[in-house]
């Protein structure tokens, strides 16, 4: 079950990107919970607010889901990268596993306001793990859902009919957040379709803030060059296609 969290940040909200998440405080005062948990915004409004979709799975977000309308919590935002927006009309496909699909709904009001054509493809194990289908469909060009028992769109992994609906749609750029065997296979998918990829990854933050070194990624730069980078700074948006996906939880 997801948990939609609606938090006042005021004028910071401003300064909040597609992409960007936000640390916060839980287990209140007397907690023994005593770092910050990082989680993707959603959306923003102008009301000065952020949406959070959170699943709650863990000690800090089963805390945060179980306080009542009008608690006051401890945030810092915009924290990390946010995803770059192409500076003319293109098709862009947004791919989406499980609730990480959150953070590409706000993406998608940008990129539809920007002149481009949006087209969603949601992934999940079953129907009731596909996050908002029918707000999704309001939200983009075209939606494709996948189940990998078949309950719900087509059957299978999301990552199965993308190389066919590149094609069909002349896709330029693609934007995903979800598990990161999803986000490895859209790379390899992206490299041989000679196409952009910006993944929003899942790793484990501590600090969110690029202090603990808990959340390093192997990296590969311009010259060749593979080192460690800080997902909560460096990232979370990253090129997919400098990732060393295969090096990841290794030691360099």
């Amino acid at each position: 079950m997801y948990h939609q969290i609606v938090l006042e940040v005021g004028e910071v909200v401003k300064y909040i990107k597609p992409g960007n998440f936000i640390a916060i405080s839980v287990g209140g005062e007397t907690s023994r919970m005593v770092l910050r948990r990082a989680f993707a915004i959603s959306r923003t409004s102008d009301r000065g607010t952020v949406e959070l979709i959170i699943a709650p799975y863990g000690s800090g977000s089963k805390w945060l889901c179980a306080q009542s309308e009008g608690s006051q919590v401890d945030v810092i935002t915009p924290l990390g990268t946010a995803f770059g927006i192409p500076t003319e009309p293109v098709t862009a496909l947004l791919v989406g596993g499980g609730y990480g699909s959150a953070p590409l709904f706000g993406l998608a009001e940008v990129l539809k306001s920007r002149g481009c054509r949006v087209i969603m493809a949601l992934g999940a194990s079953t129907a009731a793990k596909i996050y908002a289908p029918i707000e999704g469909k309001r939200a983009v060009t075209s939606l494709k859902i996948f189940t990998e028992d078949g309950t719900a769109g087509e059957s299978g992994r999301v990552t199965d009919s993308l190389p066919q609906l590149i094609d069909e749609h002349d896709v330029r750029v693609i934007y995903s957040c979800g598990p990161m065997p999803m986000l490895e296979a859209l790379s390899g998918i992206a490299v041989a379709a000679d196409i952009a990829h910006q993944c929003a990854v899942e790793e484990s933050m501590a600090c969110g803030v690029g202090i603990c070194m808990t959340c390093v990624l192997p990296v590969k730069n311009e010259n060749g060059e593979v080192k460690n980078l800080r997902s909560c700074i460096d990232g979370p948006v990253m090129d997919g296609e400098f990732v060393q996906w295969h090096m990841v939880g290794t030691q360099l």
